[in-house]
């Protein structure tokens, strides 16, 4: 009897947060903003690449000039640079990570918001994550609740109400 009164009180709903974060327009800002400087941090590394060759072409040229000593520290200056350049394409994945991090924090959070207040306006006591679930009744997906919360317009080909998608990753 305990339990029916606890089933009869809560109320569960589930979203999709891939999908809702997807449709958002501060998505849209973001993925270009990450692209700019993922672009930024291509040119930069090319115009080190193109400088480094430029240094050995020059070393290749007048190296012949130099003494034993000057060949050496010129040698393990370009030594340097070219280790260098080679741990650049590490940094950019690590700058580009914390980039996107940067830019997602607030986009994540403006979602978790929403529906944190969609749950409470419609009584939810419980919202899961829709694709954590095998089945699900279709009038409980609150995308639709909390788009219409964040005055966003959600694509047909999006959940339709009354359509469940079910078995995992959509």
């Amino acid at each position: 009897m305990a339990a029916n009164q606890l089933n009869a009180q809560s109320k569960i709903g589930y979203i999709s947060t891939e999908e809702l974060i997807s449709i958002m327009p501060e998505t849209q800002k973001a993925d270009s903003n990450l692209q700019q400087f993922r672009n930024a941090l291509v040119q930069n590394a090319q115009e080190k690449e193109s400088q480094l060759q430029s240094d050995i072409d020059r070393f290749n040229r007048d190296s012949a000039k130099m003494s034993d000593a000057v060949k050496t520290v010129k040698r393990q200056e370009l030594q340097k640079s070219l280790t260098e350049l080679q741990t650049e394409d590490q940094r950019i994945q690590q700058q580009l990570q914390q980039k996107q991090q940067e830019l997602i924090t607030p986009i994540n959070k403006k979602a978790f918001d929403a529906i944190q207040a969609v749950a409470k306006e419609n009584g939810y006591t419980y919202v899961f994550e829709k694709n954590a679930l095998l089945v699900a009744p279709p009038g409980e997906d609150i995308l639709h609740l909390v788009a219409k919360k964040m005055n966003i317009k959600v694509p047909a080909q999006s959940s339709q109400p009354g359509v469940p998608k079910t078995g995992g990753k959509q």
